[in-house]
């Protein structure tokens, strides 16, 4: 059997495996192992496995992956979620939609130091619907609002994603790090923005808090300094000392941890060991389950490099005798597509191998491809069937609200992040700008 033969059988049986419920994981693994059996023999396919197993994750940046999982647990035991949220509330309390402002910015101030777009979501869910519920803001407006918004964590670093793009493209992760910050904060505003002028044309949708309960001027900016400190202060830590040069992306991810948990300790949300040790093991656990998807992510891309698709698609579409802008749109399509049927990190490792060669090649920004397809991983997150961080707030809110309510609240948070997309797409420099700043400008 030719090898481009066995390349396309090994994509459509990846597919229908995905397709049938398999977990992703073992599926890239299973896929890779027949493809490779029939390309090298079972001898050599064991070994190539084996090299993989290990060559893929005895990298230095790994160690980052658990590390920056562990801050995330530390951080939503030790309660900054609610001081993101209370703080961000505080200066938005006197407009309208007020709530939905103060989670969408709540959301992005804590993603500075989870890095988990389903952690946010689930978090937020317990932390401000009820508080929504409590003012008669609209159920669907509120966990669309809250679903949204979790998805900044992917966007705003440290994110998780953003090491794992780094990983399968080899790129710096400190500048990806960097051009997520401002997207990141553009998105929330532009939420923020739609949230205000809804809520002023349809009071029903998200009443205005009473004014008993809201501070006078010159109290808030003396709250927002008392709830925000520690988080900037673990930000501040964690990312300057990567731009400053001081810390390696590992060693910053060490350094969160230990200052959420003194930080958790001394505000009082890590006083007993039981909360250490759950998120101990609900780290161990995340990073078990990202390490086996992408260990067999790996292994699934060297097989397909085998194969050649990834060498013969590159030449046929360099070939081509379209406009450089009507390639990038076609795989921005395909990417948007499987967002909403696969997870983020089996997207990466169908479509990277493939497209990120010739994204190059066509001599676009490595760098600025990463935050548009993190763009699109944001918006998968909430599109359906898959939308993950839809299915982390229905898992939260129980029986109480269906996931026809909560995708209802999503669309109009998704027309932001298209609004946002385009601009991105087009103005390359909006990504650009801050790393070339933070780290020099990169040569060739």
């Amino acid at each position: 059997m030719e090898p481009i033969l066995i390349g396309v059988v090994c994509i459509i049986s990846l597919l229908v495996f995905l397709g049938l419920g398999l977990p992703i994981g073992i599926t890239f693994i299973f896929t890779g192992l027949m493809s490779s059996a029939l390309l090298i023999g079972f001898k050599g396919t064991l070994s190539l496995f084996g090299q993989v197993a290990y060559y893929s994750v005895a990298s230095p940046t790994w160690t980052c992956i658990p590390l920056f999982i562990l801050m995330g647990s530390f951080a939503a035991v030790s309660g900054f979620a609610k001081r993101a949220y209370e703080g961000v509330y505080t200066l938005s309390a006197r407009m309208p939609g007020s709530l939905g402002i103060a989670t969408c910015y709540g959301c992005a101030a804590f993603g500075a130091i989870s890095g988990s777009s389903l952690a946010a979501a689930a978090i937020f869910t317990k932390l401000t619907l009820p508080e929504m519920s409590k003012y008669h803001y609209n159920k669907s407006f509120s966990v669309g609002c809250i679903a949204s918004a979790g998805t900044f964590a992917s966007m705003i670093p440290p994110s998780m994603m953003f090491i794992i793009y780094a990983l399968f493209t080899q790129q710096s992760v400190g500048r990806l790090f960097a051009a997520g910050i401002i997207p990141g904060l553009i998105t929330a505003t532009v939420y923020s923005m739609s949230i205000f002028w809804r809520a002023k044309k349809n009071p029903k949708l998200a009443p205005m808090v009473p004014e008993e309960k809201l501070l006078a001027r010159k109290e808030k900016f003396i709250k927002v300094g008392k709830q925000e400190w520690p988080i900037v202060l673990i930000a501040f830590l964690v990312l300057g000392g990567i731009y400053t040069g001081v810390f390696t992306p590992t060693e910053a991810a060490a350094v969160g941890c230990i200052a959420v948990l003194i930080l958790g300790w001394q505000q009082g949300g890590i006083r007993r060991l039981r909360p250490i040790t759950e998120s101990l093991r609900d780290s161990a656990n995340t990073t078990s389950m990202i390490f086996l998807i992408n260990v067999g992510a790996l292994f699934y891309n060297r097989v397909l490099a085998i194969t050649g698709i990834p060498t013969e698609l590159t030449m046929l579409i360099q070939g081509m005798d379209v406009p450089r802008v009507v390639i990038l749109v076609a795989f921005l399509g395909v990417l948007f597509f499987l967002g909403m049927i696969m997870v983020p990190v089996g997207i990466y490792a169908l479509t990277l191998p493939i497209i990120f060669p010739i994204i190059v090649r066509l001599g676009y920004d490595p760098i600025w491809f990463g935050v548009i397809v993190m763009k699109l991983t944001e918006i998968a997150a909430i599109t359906p069937p898959v939308g993950l961080n839809v299915y982390a707030v229905k898992g939260a809110v129980g029986k109480n609200i269906s996931l026809a309510e909560i995708f209802a609240g999503i669309w109009p948070f998704l027309i932001c992040d298209i609004i946002v997309l385009i601009p991105l797409i087009m103005f390359p420099q909006i990504s650009t700008w801050l790393p070339n700043l933070l780290l020099g400008k990169r040569i060739g």
